[in-house]
């Protein structure tokens, strides 16, 4: 199937693979600006679609940096749980040997 492609959807999206736009009937000869040279484009062009294809490595890179310090909060979050448990824990056992040692001492 060769299909023309729409001003909307062209076949490509590369300028030099597209057809070359042909002058309207309606128009004078002349009567339309002359073709400017792109030289100094071209090369802009092309270290923007390197810039452009950089662009989800880089995204990907800074996600990947995010979820790895939230991984690293996760973990000390969870040290500090516990520990606190242990010390409520070390606290309890004091208390005991305390109150058995005053109970041995009254006895």
């Amino acid at each position: 199937m060769n299909t023309a492609g729409t001003i909307d959807r062209p076949l490509t999206h590369d300028p030099k693979k597209q057809a070359p736009m042909k002058p309207s009937t309606s128009e004078p000869m002349g009567s339309a600006i002359p073709d400017v040279t792109t030289t100094g484009a071209n090369a802009s062009r092309q270290n923007r679609t390197r810039e452009m294809q950089l662009i989800p490595e880089a995204l990907a890179r800074a996600h990947m940096r995010e979820r790895l310090h939230e991984a690293e909060r996760e973990r000390q979050a969870v040290r500090l749980a516990v520990a606190r448990r242990m010390q409520r824990r070390a606290e309890r056992a004091s208390l005991r040997a305390r109150r058995a040692l005053a109970m041995a001492v009254m006895q």
